[in-house]
């Protein structure tokens, strides 16, 4: 009797939710979701299949917030999610449940150099320890070590350590925030929402350098506000978006760094989560190396550390499938 190899992955996060169905290795069937318009995981599940999946041998969801003991309370939607509980419900023989960075952190050992772009160019240690950072909805940090042949993921939630001015610009910046917020992490301004935060700001430091025009269109757009501000950066055509999104990158390779201090990551850093891929001019311009290697004494050590943006926007989908199929029965 031929044993069913159809895997079920996802992966899960505050704004979207990407859903493929795998089969030894091939894609059969992709589709995104936008997360928060569903009440549950099973619910989205069922959407995405048709109602309850009853030809899949396994599944792995890679989902934003922190995994314990197989459930997980999502960090950015309303939303408990059991593994035991979905395996009893949809009747599905094994479920994985992981954080969203465990999946896209595998999900890179298999990408090819051709989906990685270099922003510090320095020798990779396979031996050594490497990191993940990523911004989208959240910011996700992961640590990976490599034992033997597979790879052990450290899960993190380090997106949510307590932000860190380095100018009086940005202890202005922290006084804003905290009068928005009871705490400022770096989640709060290295995000999607964070970006917006820091249009924010700067408009009011600024107000002259605002246009009345790409204020009405982001009034206009709500939500996805933090998108139109990345677009006119990128495009150069409105100063306040591009001091905006430099702002925003020199944060993130700042963090970038204090996380590499910490890991000493020798087998390199990889920037990787939705935003990344979309402001790679930005990234690429210097400035996330420049607040990366701003250690003082600590720079040398930094230099020669390789960090590279990932570029492939699936590989977190990638990675839990590969998690999904290497699970037994």
């Amino acid at each position: 009797m031929k044993t069913n190899t159809t895997t079920l992955a996802a992966d899960i996060g505050g704004t979207k939710t990407v859903m493929a169905l795998v089969e030894q290795g091939r894609l059969l069937r992709r589709e995104v979701f936008p997360s928060a318009q569903f009440q549950s995981l099973e619910s989205l599940i069922e959407r995405f299949m048709g109602g309850p999946p009853r030809s899949i041998s396994r599944a792995c969801f890679g989902i934003a917030g922190p995994v314990i003991d197989d459930t997980c309370r999502a960090t950015n939607l309303p939303w408990v999610v059991d593994a035991r509980e979905l395996e009893r419900k949809l009747n599905l023989p094994r479920v994985s449940l992981v954080n969203d960075f465990h999946a896209l952190a595998i999900g890179i050992t298999v990408l090819p150099s051709s989906e990685l772009a270099t922003l510090n160019d320095a020798p990779s240690d396979p031996r050594g320890p490497w990191a993940v950072i990523g911004a989208g909805t959240g910011l996700g940090e992961a640590i990976v070590t490599k034992n033997g042949s597979s790879y052990e993921v450290l899960s993190s939630e380090g997106g949510h350590t307590d932000f860190g001015p380095r100018d009086q610009r940005e202890l202005a910046l922290l006084t804003y925030a905290l009068g928005r917020f009871e705490r400022v992490s770096y989640e709060r301004l290295v995000s999607g929402p964070g970006l917006r935060l820091l249009y924010d700001f700067l408009r009011e430091s600024q107000p002259a350098l605002e246009s009345a025009a790409v204020r009405s269109e982001l009034e206009a757009v709500g939500d996805e506000s933090s998108a139109r501000i990345s677009s006119h950066a990128l495009a150069g055509d409105d100063r306040l978006c591009v001091e905006t999104l430099e702002l925003f990158v020199s944060l993130y390779g700042a963090e970038a760094g204090n996380l590499a201090l910490k890991v000493l990551p020798r087998g390199g850093v990889y920037v990787a989560g939705g935003i990344a891929p979309k402001i790679l001019p930005k990234l690429l311009d210097g400035r996330f190396r420049d607040a990366f290697l701003r250690k003082g004494r600590m720079r040398p050590l930094l230099e020669r550390t390789p960090v590279k943006v990932v570029l492939n926007p699936d590989a977190g989908l990638i990675g839990a499938a590969a998690i999904a199929s290497e699970l037994t029965l």
